[in-house]
């Protein structure tokens, strides 16, 4: 897992040396501005827990440098900090117990960006993939029902030690890749995107003698952005897509 993480921001390096090297028409566009969202998370574990889909918002900041357009490609940069709640949120069919833990982070994805359109005024339809990192902040679990051995015992397979095991692992990565419809106008670039991050890392010990050999986080993201422009490069009349 960790290798596929090295692979991953070897290839957002590749990518990024070969958008400097300027083989097409060189940009110099620089943009910032905010996101906000909403995140579906489910941990995998291993052995599994019957989880639904945990829900949250998410926001924070995006700075993106476009450098070159490679025949009709826009090729970017993109750096976000973001504040997530992530965790799981339990499906439990054999009791009237509930359960939910927010586990929270800022978390840090450097995205290679490729974008097809317009760059002024219209829409650009573009893809996103590269490596993300995550910072733990805090973590709260929520128990609702009886929680004692009768309904515990009932639990398929009998896993119940997730419940006051305490986040072992503070720093967490992973891959993520998405795509979304950009619109520029003359106040700036109103963006909407899709995107899936997967986990490398594992929330709690995976050791020979802990309890889970897999618990990492897999997350749908849905956020709109809005940026607008600190450094932009002049064009010709000819020059407007």
């Amino acid at each position: 897992m960790r290798k596929a993480f090295l692979i991953a921001i070897a290839t957002c390096c590749i990518g990024t040396s070969k958008v400097y090297g300027q083989i097409g028409e060189p940009r110099n566009d620089l943009a910032i501005g905010f996101n906000a969202g909403y995140t579906l998370n489910q941990v995998m574990f291993n052995p599994t827990i019957q989880q639904k889909f945990k829900g949250a918002p998410t926001f924070g900041f995006t700075a993106r440098y476009t450098c070159e357009k490679y025949f009709k490609s826009l090729c970017s940069i993109q750096l976000e900090v973001n504040y997530t709640n992530l965790g799981w949120e339990e499906l439990i069919e054999t009791s009237d117990d509930t359960y939910k833990r927010d586990i929270n982070y800022i978390q840090i994805p450097l995205l290679a960006r490729m974008g097809w359109g317009y760059e002024q005024k219209g829409a650009l339809f573009y893809v996103v993939a590269g490596p993300q990192v995550g910072f733990y902040l805090s973590d709260k679990g929520h128990k609702g029902g009886l929680f004692n051995d009768s309904t515990l015992n009932l639990r398929p397979g009998q896993v119940n030690q997730q419940y006051d095991m305490p986040v072992k692992n503070k720093f967490e990565y992973g891959i993520t890749a998405g795509a979304g419809l950009e619109v520029n106008t003359k106040i700036g670039h109103f963006l909407l995107e899709g995107r899936y991050y997967y986990g490398l890392s594992d929330i709690f010990g995976n050791g020979k003698k802990d309890v889970f050999g897999r618990s990492a986080n897999g997350t749908i993201v849905v956020k709109a952005s809005y940026l607008f422009d600190i450094v932009r490069t002049r064009r010709t009349s000819t020059d407007r897509k």
